[in-house]
């Protein structure tokens, strides 16, 4: 029996609004290929801001603060996939994706790279300006996190506005839906090879620690 690709959609709006919109739609799109989205809103979870204790660059375990984000975090790794979605506010990245980007990279995700493989998508949402910019940031970071990108042809900005705008720019909606498409098309690929293979880490990580002054063993020892 086959397993449906299960993708997790990060949305960092404070609202529920315009980037929710869009992640309803991408998760009707993954519904009609018998894929389960499912979307974390940032803004009902509890996350609290990286803390003044200054030792994340010495630390080998888990971030210590108490909050929601080591259980988003643990629900990323158990995904197929994962979607960035965020709005620009200020012409930059909605704080809350930004907080998010920096207490799972920094707590969680920089220690062995449990996100190395997995497909990802990034979904922007602007009135005009900075979309790109956005877009471009939050690639990056999945990169970073050595996941293997999926495109849309354009990317897949949305412009928007007034609540409901999103639903009506059709260029931008028609780019979200290939990458959705061609994210769990990728996904199918993946996990067919791995079961023909036997294979489960298809592309070599390399070296997991990129964290100066910390040896891998001093590391291993811990993890």
């Amino acid at each position: 029996m086959t397993v449906p690709a299960k993708i997790v959609a990060i949305n960092g709006s404070e609202r529920d609004g315009n980037t929710a919109d869009v992640l309803r739609y991408a998760a009707a799109i993954a519904e009609k290929r018998g894929a389960v989205l499912e979307a974390i809103d940032l803004r009902t979870i509890n996350m609290l801001r990286c803390g003044p204790c200054g030792n994340c660059n010495d630390r080998v375990i888990r971030c210590e603060q108490t909050d929601d984000v080591p259980g988003v975090v643990d629900k990323m790794i158990a995904a197929d996939g994962i979607i960035f979605a965020a709005p620009v506010h200020g012409f930059g990245t909605a704080s809350l994706m930004q907080t998010f980007i920096e207490r799972a990279g920094v707590g969680y995700l920089r220690f062995d790279r449990p996100l190395s493989n997995k497909v990802a998508g990034v979904i922007s949402v602007a009135r005009r300006y900075s979309a790109g910019e956005v877009w471009a940031q939050l690639t990056v970071n999945a990169l970073l996190n050595r996941m293997i990108i999926v495109g849309s042809g354009f990317p897949s900005e949305v412009h928007a506005l007034h609540l409901g705008d999103a639903q009506q720019d059709e260029e931008g909606l028609t780019n979200v839906g290939r990458m959705v498409e061609r994210m769990i098309d990728m996904i199918d690929l993946l996990n067919e090879h791995r079961r023909l293979t036997g294979r489960q880490e298809l592309l070599a990580v390399g070296d997991r620690n990129e964290r100066v002054g910390l040896p891998l063993n001093n590391l291993e020892e811990h993890l």
